[in-house]
This record gives C-alpha cells, sequence and structure tokens, in this order.
C-alpha cells in the first residue's frame, strides 16, 4: 500500500473518531456542560481535519507537506485528548435509617465487596443511629458500632476512613481508596438542626464537602419531618439546611455551589392517596410504576424549581418502610403504616453558566466547571430486604463519575531512607512539591498496610518544628527505634495536614524487618498466633 493510500485510511478513521463527539444529548444536565463546552472543540477538530484532506490531496513529497501534515495531525489529537482523557470513579453509597439498632454481624452484602469494577468511594448516611446521652458521649470518644464496623470491613479491603460528622443520629462517613487519598483535599462538614424548630438535632442534615482531583463535591445527608401530611414542611426543611449550610470556602461557600451535590437519607416522603390494599397488591406483582405518580417527592418535584435540579434513578424496589424487624413483612402492627420510599438517593451537577445583572450574585459556573466538567450515571439504584435490624431497609446506590482529573501531583513526597527495624532508629524524608497551608503541627504517621483511619498509626513523628518546610526542601525527620514495631511487616508513611484534615501524602510500601535484639531477649515470642516463626 503507497503512502496516499495510508493516509486515505488514517483519514477514514479520523472522520470517525470526530464522529464519536456527536453523542446524543442525555436528558438531565448533568452533561449539559460538557455538551456545550465540546461544541466548539468539535467544530475546531473538523477544521483540523479538513485541513489534513486537503494537505493530503495535495501530497507531494517536499517536506513542507509533509511537515503540514504533522503539524495537523498533532493538533487534531491534542483536541481529542482534551475531551477523551477522562477516567471513571466508582462510587458506592448507602442510606439506612437504623432505628436505634446496633449493627448486624455482617455488612460485606451492603457494601457489595465483590463488585467489578471495584469501588473507588464509599459514602454512607445513616439516619437514627442510638443517641442517648450516655451512649453519645461515649461515641464521641471513641468512634460510634456502626463506624467500628464499617471500618473493620473496609480497612481490610484498602480503604481507608478519611473522614466523618454525627448530628446526634445522623451519621456521615466517607471511605477512599489510599490512592485517591492525597488528593482529597480542602476537607469540611458541617450540620444544621431542624428538630423542635432548630433547636433539637433529631431531624436535620449533616454534610461533608471537599475537593476530589480538583472537582468540588458535597453529600448531603438528612433526616426530613415524619407522617403523611408533613410534604410541605420537609421542604421547607430541605431548603432551610440549604440556606444555613455554610462553608469556609471561597468557590463553594454553599451546598448548591459545588459541581456535583449528593442529597440522600431518610427524606420521609410518603406515598398519598392509595389505601392499602393497592399499595400492597401493587408491591407484592412488583408493578412500582402504579405508585410512582403519588410518591410525594415525584409529586413535589413538578412544582419545585430546586427540586428540579435534581435526578434520581427509577424507583424499582420494594417501597423501604415500614417493615417488621426481621422479616420482610410490612408493618403488621396496630398503627399499620403504609409502605413508602421514605430513604432516597438523588444528585444534582451544578447547572451551566449563566449570564446574570447582578454581579454580587453567584449564578454563574467557574471556568475549570465549564472546562472540566462530570458526568454523572447510576449504575443501581436498589434496596437490600435482607437486613432486618430496623423497620427501614437500606437503600443502595451506585454511581459513575466520569471526570478529567484536575490534579494529578501530590503535595509532599515521602521517602524511606535505609532498612528500618526496632535495632535503630529509622530515617525518612519529606519534601513539599506545592504550595498548601502546611503547620508545625502536621505530622508523619507509620501505618500498617490495612490500617483504618488518619489515627490508626503504629507511632509518628512531627514534621520540622521551628518553622514551616520551603518548597523544594528536603527535610530529613528520624522516628526512634523505641517507637517502631518489633515484628517484621508491610508499612507505609504517610504525612497528616492538620489544617486539611486529612493524609495528603505516602510513601511506598516497605517493610520493617524483625528486631533481631528483641528475638535474643526473648521479646518476640516463637509462636505468634498459632503459627511458628
Amino acid at each position: 500500500m503507497n503512502q496516499a493510500s495510508d493516509y486515505q485510511l488514517f483519514w477514514e478513521n479520523s472522520k470517525k473518531m470526530s464522529d464519536t463527539f456527536d453523542v446524543p444529548r442525555v436528558r438531565s444536565d448533568s452533561t449539559s456542560t460538557m455538551a456545550s463546552q465540546s461544541t466548539s472543540s468539535r467544530m475546531i477538530l473538523r477544521e483540523r481535519l479538513a485541513q489534513l484532506l486537503v494537505c493530503l490531496e495535495d501530497l507531494s513529497s517536499d517536506d513542507e507537506a509533509n511537515e503540514e501534515v504533522s503539524r495537523t495531525l498533532d493538533e487534531a489529537f491534542y483536541l481529542c485528548g482534551k475531551y477523551t482523557n477522562r477516567e471513571t470513579i466508582r462510587l458506592h453509597m448507602v442510606t439506612w435509617n437504623v432505628g436505634t439498632a446496633e449493627p448486624p454481624a455482617d455488612v460485606r452484602s451492603l457494601l457489595q465487596l465483590d463488585s467489578q469494577p471495584a469501588t473507588d468511594l464509599y459514602v454512607i448516611g445513616l439516619q437514627e443511629v442510638n443517641a442517648n446521652p450516655v451512649r453519645y458521649i461515649s461515641d464521641l470518644i471513641s468512634e460510634d458500632s456502626w463506624s467500628h464496623l464499617l471500618m473493620d470491613t473496609l480497612a481490610p479491603m484498602g480503604y481507608i476512613k478519611v473522614t466523618s460528622v454525627r448530628m446526634q443520629g445522623l451519621l456521615l462517613i466517607l471511605f477512599a481508596k489510599q490512592v485517591h487519598l492525597p488528593f482529597i483535599r480542602d476537607i469540611q462538614s458541617t450540620y444544621t438542626r431542624t428538630g423542635l424548630f432548630g433547636y433539637w438535632g433529631n431531624k436535620g442534615g449533616v454534610s461533608v464537602r471537599f475537593s476530589f482531583y480538583g472537582h468540588m463535591l458535597c453529600f448531603l445527608n438528612c433526616h426530613l419531618a415524619a407522617h403523611m401530611n408533613y410534604a410541605l414542611q420537609r421542604m421547607d426543611e430541605f431548603e432551610y439546611i440549604l440556606d444555613m449550610q455554610d462553608f469556609d470556602m471561597y468557590n463553594t461557600p454553599q451546598v448548591l455551589d459545588h459541581k456535583v451535590v449528593f442529597w440522600f437519607g431518610d427524606l420521609n416522603f410518603r406515598i398519598a392517596d392509595h389505601g392499602m390494599h393497592f399499595l400492597r397488591s401493587s408491591i407484592n406483582n412488583g408493578r412500582f410504576n402504579l405508585l410512582w405518580n403519588r410518591d410525594q417527592l415525584t409529586m413535589m418535584k413538578k412544582k419545585e424549581a430546586i427540586l428540579q435540579e435534581f435526578e434520581e434513578g427509577l424507583l424499582c424496589f420494594k417501597p423501604t418502610y415500614k417493615f417488621d424487624r426481621f422479616s420482610e413483612t410490612y408493618d403488621t402492627s396496630g398503627k399499620k403504616r403504609k409502605p413508602a420510599w421514605t430513604d432516597r438517593i438523588l444528585w444534582r451537577i451544578k447547572p451551566k453558566a449563566i449570564d446574570t445583572e447582578d454581579e454580587n450574585r453567584s449564578t454563574t459556573s467557574s471556568a475549570d466547571d465549564d472546562e472540566y466538567p462530570i458526568k454523572v450515571t447510576h449504575d443501581m439504584y436498589t434496596c437490600d430486604v435482607s437486613y432486618g435490624v430496623s423497620d427501614h431497609k437500606p437503600v443502595i446506590g451506585t454511581f459513575n463519575l466520569e471526570m478529567r482529573k484536575n490534579v494529578e501531583t501530590a503535595l509532599v513526597t515521602l521517602t524511606v531512607e535505609g532498612h528500618w527495624s526496632a535495632d535503630e532508629d529509622a530515617t525518612f524524608t519529606y519534601t513539599i512539591l506545592e504550595n498548601f497551608e502546611s503547620s508545625t503541627w502536621d505530622w508523619i504517621g507509620l501505618y500498617t498496610i490495612g490500617f483504618k483511619s488518619a489515627s490508626d498509626y503504629s507511632s509518628f513523628a512531627w514534621v520540622k518544628d521551628d518553622e514551616v518546610a520551603a518548597n523544594g526542601e528536603v527535610v530529613m525527620v528520624q522516628m526512634s527505634k523505641n517507637e517502631l514495631p518489633l515484628l517484621a511487616g508491610d508499612y507505609v508513611l504517610g504525612y497528616y495536614s492538620t489544617n486539611m484534615k486529612t493524609l495528603i501524602a505516602f510513601s511506598p510500601t516497605f517493610q520493617i524487618l524483625e528486631s533481631q535484639q528483641a528475638v535474643m531477649e526473648g521479646l518476640v515470642p516463637e509462636n505468634i498466633n498459632g503459627h511458628e516463626k
């Protein structure tokens, strides 16, 4: 095949490549920003490919024509790469009103730990965690039983608790794979009470916001007013929570300023009008669609502008309230509560940029929002009826977040020096690569592989104690041999930022050797956990 034929084949493939940009527009604003921003780039791409075709038609043996072909190809592939170099992050969410119960023995199926591809982020929202005064104070000192179970389950799989926020019975926890932790930054949390006119926290909302690879995400876990006749009050509470929750961030001071918001929890919306017989008959026959048009949240969405910005998957699972405990039977008590989809997961993509005459009003997306949008698609929306500790069934939502990473460089590097064992002091270095709000209260922890959270360290050392290290400065730190473990094992070092409230860097995994002196002194047993050493 001659050179002209090669180029003709390339042109045909390039045309197919350009056609891939002409995807149908998805029904929601989830991809509207992406579609509008990529339109101009598609036009430029086509122009470049048209220029390429002209070059091919006029192709001669001179160097100038070949250079033009090469230059046009480079520009075309750059434009393609700008919008195709995107990665997919797997998000697994759970909302569950646990009814003050203790956790079940196993939550592996709830977390779907065997699913492929593996989850990147877990966000768990619980309502009605036991908050009697004695228990609540105990939980503040040491983690509550639900958090312990989740950490014990997720840590061996490589997931680390990043942060949590609690307001009485409301609890929100974020877990992530270790590889993502250096790029989860600017973590802040807050809460809003709505019980007893805002003075009591049995109802309300807790939220966590953070930057994830440069994209601003916010998760809001709510428990709203109960009972059939309080749909309007639930809307008032939701709007009150949105108004009251503030973050100390110049670009995202409120919940709806974030690029992606997930709103979930026991929202307590009921199924109106239908009688008990029709409800149970529809549920038993799997004809959930017969109930959708009387679902209060669905009805409110038709007339409340703020709700129209949120999306939700189809309710193709059993209403999650109210069940007899430890059964799959709806309420048989004297109250005979009607079944309802009280437990929900919704999401909102920040609308595309709009013009406004009021310069002080923040109604436009930032340049980064427009240039690097996130596409959110839900993969699964269901409940797990096998769990019976509560009169609610847990709801599971799994999502794909398709994004281009705006940030891919860690703020700090950590390097282990030499061999480590408890026979001698150990040395490591750290170097600050980019500006961040570092502090002399920052510290570096020594963590076993499979650690649960930032506080789950074996030992730690403070960073440079007299002044904040300069960018590019290699700082050497020693860790006393008395602080090192006697047994051999795999470890990592993690840099904890006090101001950012998270681990922002890790060393490569390394091995600590068994202490020979401890062996000679009989401090290391010959038989460990039933196995010969």
